[in-house]
């Protein structure tokens, strides 16, 4: 799509481009099977780098680390769920709990204008020095963009935030359906906000859909006789076509070569081979129970000296923090503790289960860190960590196919960084850009 004119270079621009969950390991892969040869043209004869994230490694966590440059202690959000202080009341961390600078807030302070479209954790969405369209979870699209001049035309394309998840996973042909037409609206909405705005300094642009097609059909991308895997495949092609386009404008109404164009994943994945339920876990060991039928927080028994949210953090059931909590502070470091040893010690067919249990000072820095879980477990590949209370095995399958890990996220930016770099790295970089 023709959405970029040709301007002499006067000033830095920067766009970033983010493929929400893909590899590092399976990009590489891609890229020397040639089923993303714009990607390859783009980085040249070097490879995409090794990036760690934060923990946990889920997007509602990783995306507000990249914005601003800081972990779960600096801006506030620890997962995709949460409860209320004081309560086993359940709430969806959103936009509003952010509580740091992002990139375009400090742009925005420098005079800067930026293009922000679909960008996870951003709703409902603010104001900002140019354009925002919020990404997932996003529940009304009539609060999802800014400024709502927009509103009018992205309905009448019939954008949507997100992909109905959970017939996609259900039913093979219409995830891929959707996949393409998110992806194409994506593009057109870039196209309909650029025409709007006379100018720009800062465009970000992120595809979800890679993450969806993974989390459903990571079999299929990882088997080649899966007789899914060739639709996989060209989906794949089209995202990198689209990556092709973006950065063709880009050098062309840069005036430049592609310096300043990025793109990065906000976590890896890889294939899951077995769910593991922590609850399950801690009521096995004696950790949790339940009064009555109903098995939720909000019945959670007075004697339980621990329970779990997803994926993997634990909370010591403390006297004080919670309504029912049993745990005095005097014993509540022992017993972490002693939780923290046995999970690591758990097994699988004789294969180890939990690569690490940290604790929040262990991986964590800011003023929020008292609201962080008392353990965030960090499994080995394979072993997806998840929370619910209902009762049953602590190991099961489901239909999900691809798992998040923390190690093999991605990152393209030139040559200004090494393997290994981490997310919270970037947010300083690019704002670095402009000055």
């Amino acid at each position: 799509m023709g959405f970029f004119s040709r301007k002499k270079k006067t000033q830095a621009k920067v766009m970033v481009v983010g493929l929400d969950g893909v590899p590092c390991s399976l990009l590489k892969t891609f890229i020397n099977k040639g089923i993303t040869p714009n990607i390859k043209r783009i980085i040249g004869d070097k490879l995409p780098l090794h990036m760690s994230v934060v923990y946990p490694e889920i997007s509602a966590v990783s995306w507000p680390s990249f914005m601003t440059g800081r972990d779960p202690g600096g801006h506030g959000i620890f997962g995709f769920t949460d409860l209320l202080p004081n309560s086993y009341d359940m709430y969806f961390p959103n936009y509003t709990n952010l509580d740091a600078p992002t990139i375009w807030d400090r742009l925005g302070e420098m005079g800067k204008k930026s293009i922000v479209i679909n960008q996870p954790s951003t709703y409902p969405a603010k104001k900002i020095e140019g354009a925002l369209i919020s990404g997932f979870v996003a529940v009304d699209i009539f609060k999802s963009v800014q400024p709502s001049k927009y509103m009018g035309q992205l309905k009448r394309m019939n954008y949507k935030v997100d992909i109905e998840t959970d017939k996609a996973r259900q039913d093979a042909d219409f995830l891929f359906k959707e996949l393409d037409k998110a992806l194409k609206n994506r593009e057109k909405a870039l196209e309909i906000i650029k025409k709007k705005e006379d100018s720009w300094d800062y465009i970000e642009l992120v595809v979800t859909g890679t993450d969806r097609l993974q989390h459903y059909q990571m079999d299929a991308i990882m088997d080649e006789k899966h007789e899914r895997h060739q639709q996989a495949m060209d989906y794949y092609s089209k995202v990198d076509a689209l990556i092709g386009r973006l950065y063709d404008g880009f050098c062309k109404e840069t005036g430049t070569d592609g310096e300043n164009f990025i793109m990065l994943s906000d976590h890896g994945f890889t294939e899951i081979r077995q769910e593991v339920y922590i609850n399950s876990w801690l009521e096995e060991n004696g950790y949790l129970s339940f009064e009555g039928d109903e098995r939720t927080l909000a019945n959670i028994s007075p004697d339980s000296k621990a329970f779990s949210l997803d994926p993997g953090r634990i909370f010591i059931h403390r006297e004080g923090r919670f309504p029912k909590g049993c745990v005095a502070e005097q014993f509540a470091d022992s017993l972490r503790d002693e939780i923290q040893q046995k999970l690591k010690s758990l097994t699988f067919d004789g294969d180890p289960v939990i690569k690490d249990v940290f604790t929040p000072d262990q991986i964590y820095n800011g003023k929020h860190i008292g609201k962080a879980a008392d353990l965030i477990a960090w499994a080995h590949y394979g072993f997806d960590l998840k929370s619910a209370t209902t009762k049953g095995e602590i190991f099961r399958k489901t239909d999900l196919t691809g798992m998040h890990t923390q190690d093999d996220a991605f990152l393209w930016a030139g040559g200004d960084f090494a393997d290994g770099v981490h997310i919270t790295e970037l947010a300083d970089f690019i704002v670095g850009k402009f000055k």
